[in-house]
């Protein structure tokens, strides 16, 4: 099957929302925690967070278009932060319900029975219930001309994360933290190691190292040479 520019637009609405977001394949299920100048709570999953830099630690986040409606979009310009938390295989019925449009006076904590956690001198929400948990502080905010959509970037202030789930080389073990990914608008997978491949060089084949990170005392033999440059 092809569908070209014009079979897209042609499409019914929420049809043509359901394929292009499924476009981009699997993505990050997160809880966005926010609360108002009142400390009046909030709380939306999202699937647009994305790595924009390690140093300073740097995640960006689309909202979608709207102004004061936009209920975390103005919390987090009111205030100036907000937490990431990582939706696990528990929480996903309670974390879906939090996408219902519920009057701005309505909690999505009370809504769905999840819990503030707050942190002293921050003035955001986390997710009690969430195994992975970040503080972010309001980096820049820009309104996209295509689209009206809202880039939100925010610089990492703290983590909260399982012992268990933090790797030797400083990586964090998703699937031990048991962080569900999402496709689409509705479907929620669960995670699970495939393998770990070490840093990409142009002299030497693709190599896999352990969970941990560690390579392997010595190249396969007959390890395949590598073609092509990126």
């Amino acid at each position: 099957m092809i569908l070209n520019a014009a079979d897209i637009e042609s499409m019914e609405q929420r049809r043509r929302a359901a394929l292009v977001n499924s476009l981009s394949g699997f993505k990050s299920a997160n809880l966005v925690g926010t609360a108002n100048v009142r400390r009046a709570t909030n709380l939306a999953i999202m699937s647009s967070v994305v790595h924009l830099g390690s140093h300073p630690p740097l995640l960006a986040l689309v909202v979608r278009p709207g102004g004061e409606e936009r209920h975390t979009l103005a919390n987090i310009l009111a205030t100036g932060c907000y937490t990431i938390n990582h939706v696990n295989s528990a929480l996903v019925e309670a974390a879906h319900q939090t996408a219902a449009r519920y009057p701005n006076e309505v909690s999505e904590f009370t809504a769905t029975g999840l819990t503030p956690r707050w942190r002293d001198g921050f003035d955001a929400p986390a997710v009690e219930e969430a195994h992975v948990r970040m503080g972010l502080r309001l980096r820049e905010h820009q309104e996209l001309s295509i689209n009206a959509t809202h880039l939100v970037i925010g610089e990492v202030v703290f983590v909260e994360l399982p012992d268990n789930s933090l790797r030797s080389d400083g990586s964090l073990d998703i699937a031990a933290a048991d962080t569900v990914a999402l496709a689409g608008l509705d479907s929620y997978y669960l995670t699970q190691p495939h393998k770990r491949m070490a840093y990409a060089k142009p002299d030497l084949p693709p190599r896999e190292v352990s969970a941990q990170g560690e390579l392997p005392a010595q190249p396969a033999r007959g390890a395949p040479s590598v073609l092509g440059s990126s």
